[in-house]
């Protein structure tokens, strides 16, 4: 059985900012460009290496060296950063305040780069409500690397067997529970409320 809970952390992106790497490039590439791009540069990979800390300009310099034909689609996307958030994750926000009127701490860890994050909380202002966000760009180090769970634990004070973690990545999931997390897939906001039931942090109705 789940160990009581004092504090629940959330992933931000698609769990309460959407983020699709499809948008910024909108009336701008057609879908092939699009894909043409994403499976030449690596584009899971190169973003996570942002998410990890790693400059712009270096993953610019990276892709000028190996696929210079896609330096001007990088900087697209770049520069249009910001339609790749198109709103906040339905319901989200909902569960946050909950949470935090039931007394729970709630905060934040997200894969996201240092230089891009400022657009989260203008697009889902909920993220200025959270108690704190840790920010894997700021920190050099990103999920599902176990050390950033313990930095978060640390930083913050959270004893993990008394913290719920959702993330809508099961590779992210799997590597909190290893640290000790309670660990859930994030699939939805009612679905999330649904476990924070299960698990004693939420009375059944709102």
């Amino acid at each position: 059985m789940s160990g009581a809970v004092d504090a629940v952390v959330f992933d931000l992106g698609n769990v309460l900012v959407r983020w699709d790497p499809v948008l910024p490039f909108a009336g701008v590439l057609d879908e092939a460009e699009v894909e043409r791009f994403f499976a030449d540069v690596g584009f899971a990979e190169l973003n996570h290496q942002q998410d990890a800390g790693r400059p712009w300009a270096e993953a610019r310099a990276e892709v000028a060296r190996r696929h210079p034909e896609h330096v001007a689609t990088l900087d697209l996307y770049v520069e249009r950063f910001p339609l790749s958030l198109p709103g906040p994750v339905p319901g989200s926000a909902a569960v946050v305040d909950e949470l935090r009127a039931a007394g729970v701490r709630v905060l934040g860890l997200t894969n996201w780069s240092a230089e891009t994050f400022h657009h989260a909380a203008p697009v889902a202002p909920v993220v200025d409500r959270l108690e704190a966000v840790l920010v894997s760009g700021r920190e050099g180090v990103a999920k599902p690397d176990p050390r950033v769970f313990r930095l978060l634990a640390d930083r913050y004070g959270l004893v993990p067997a008394r913290t719920l973690f959702t993330d809508d990545s099961p590779v992210n999931v799997a590597a909190a529970a290893a640290e000790g997390f309670q660990a859930v897939l994030f699939t939805g906001a009612a679905e999330l409320r649904a476990e924070l039931v299960a698990h004693g942090v939420l009375p059944p109705t709102a």
